[in-house]
């Protein structure tokens, strides 16, 4: 009896010791981070992967999966997925389902596994610049082909790939015998890739490249790029980030030639601080583009405020924000070819933005919201709207001459009297003859006059 006993406690011990093994085992089943990689590959793109990266490396997930479908993008962009991909203490895998082509391949090559969709294709990676609006990309030099070439070239040798299949989608004067011919870039389909050594395996659904892979029963955890990475995204592209340069420095000139603080001084501050602050986050610009670009509106306000006429100051402000901005949108690996194309964006923003505030500050004031928006809306006279006294409405239609540039504000000869008064909202130089055309509260309104003959005559 006492044996009987004995041998069935020892199986019901077994028995608890194989069921919290099992229970142990499935609660230790790995973790798998999946991450599409779709669309162009943009600045926004890289803060994305690296964030997937870090959050599988806490989590202690056995492997992070790029699922990869994109017709390419920024080189510069490219080469931070590249680097954080080749850095990271987590497996990584590529599988390509439809395409990798151009920066898409060199995040592929950068990946510890590639994993290629039946019918999918990997390569083609000559870089090119976007040429004008409505114009076909332009081919760029040959210091820039070998910088890209190298990168996948290491690249694909960091990973125990062949080199010259890497160099080859790159540069076409790359021939490998029985692939390529020189004259034309590597493409490389499923089977082709698979050929070559390339690629690992096929496998045509994601489940199936797992269970090659020995993580068929893995727990899946599907990562999106959140709303502050969306926000980032928009908020660096180029077309964007150019629209912002302008408006921004469109309400700061506006802003600055006429009183007070408005609307379109906020409209601009803004726009420039959500060009910078997405840039920020994609590790463009940094404290040194802030500061720069903080003290060239400094000096312009500095030249515009109180310094009389246009010297040094302002020339300095106008190339510090300029430097700022441009230091803004280029990216590691930047080649001179690059530079000046980024430079002679940003200029043509400033310059839109220059034409735009000459043209609004020109007929704003003869329109009811852009006497409100300057701040020139009739405030009514006497002492219920808070006038200054009497004395004030009769210079109301006087004439006189500039003493101090009118920024808007400054001095006037009036009838041999001094007065305080503001222009309509330009800049009026000192000893321009001006005419007082209302008195609104305490602000006396001048223009310049007509008829300057007449008046330099008297």
């Amino acid at each position: 009896m006492a044996a009987r006993l004995r041998s069935f406690g020892i199986l019901l011990l077994l028995g608890l010791l194989c069921a919290g093994a099992a229970l142990f085992a499935q609660e230790k089943r790995p973790v798998v981070y999946v991450a599409p990689i779709e669309g162009i590959i943009d600045l926004g793109l890289a803060p994305y992967v690296q964030r997937v990266l870090d959050e599988a490396t806490a989590a202690g997930a056995t492997a992070v999966v790029l699922e990869i479908n994109t017709f390419g993008g920024r080189v510069d962009a490219a080469v931070q997925i590249r680097d954080a991909l080749l850095n990271s203490r987590v497996r990584t895998i590529a599988f390509v389902n439809k395409r990798a082509i151009s920066a898409g391949a060199l995040i592929s090559l950068a990946a510890e596994n590639i994993v290629m969709a039946g019918g999918s294709t990997i390569g083609a990676a000559t870089p090119v610049h976007a040429g004008q609006p409505g114009a076909g990309a332009q081919p760029v030099e040959e210091k820039t082909v070998s910088y890209v070439r190298k990168e996948f070239r290491a690249t694909a040798e960091s990973r125990k790939r062949p080199p010259l299949l890497a160099e080859a989608m790159v540069d076409a004067d790359v021939a490998i015998r029985g692939v390529i011919e020189k004259g034309k870039l590597l493409t490389l389909t499923t089977e082709e890739a698979l050929k070559h050594k390339l690629a690992d395996f096929r496998a045509d659904t994601l489940e199936a490249a797992l269970q090659r892979l020995d993580l068929g029963g893995a727990e899946i955890r599907r990562a999106s790029p959140n709303w502050a990475e969306k926000v980032v995204r928009f908020l660096t592209h180029p077309v964007l980030s150019s629209l912002l340069i302008t408006i921004g420095m469109l309400g700061i000139i506006i802003e600055l030639r006429s009183p007070g603080f408005g609307v379109a001084g906020a409209i601009g501050v803004g726009s420039l601080a959500a060009f910078f602050w997405g840039h920020w986050l994609v590790k463009l610009a940094g404290w040194g583009e802030l500061l720069l670009a903080l003290l060239g509106v400094a000096l312009l306000v500095l030249e515009l405020l109180v310094i009389p006429g246009f010297g040094l100051a302002g020339i300095a402000g106008i190339l510090a924000l300029f430097a700022a901005l441009v230091m803004s949108v280029i990216g590691s690996g930047a080649t001179p070819e690059f530079f000046m194309l980024a430079g002679g964006r940003i200029l043509l923003s400033l310059l839109v933005a220059v034409i735009a505030s000459f043209v609004l500050l020109r007929f704003m004031p003869r329109l009811p919201f852009g006497r409100q928006l300057i701040l020139q809306s009739g405030l009514g006279t006497g002492h219920e709207h808070g006038s200054a006294p009497e004395s004030d409405l009769r210079w109301l239609g006087k004439r006189g001459r500039t003493t101090s540039p009118l920024r808007p504000a400054g001095i006037a000869d009036i009838e041999g009297a001094r007065v305080d008064v503001v222009s309509e909202g330009g800049m009026i130089e000192p000893g321009t003859p001006i005419e007082v055309t209302r008195v609104d509260g305490n602000r006396i309104v001048v223009r310049p006059t007509t008829n300057i003959n007449e008046e330099r005559s008297k």
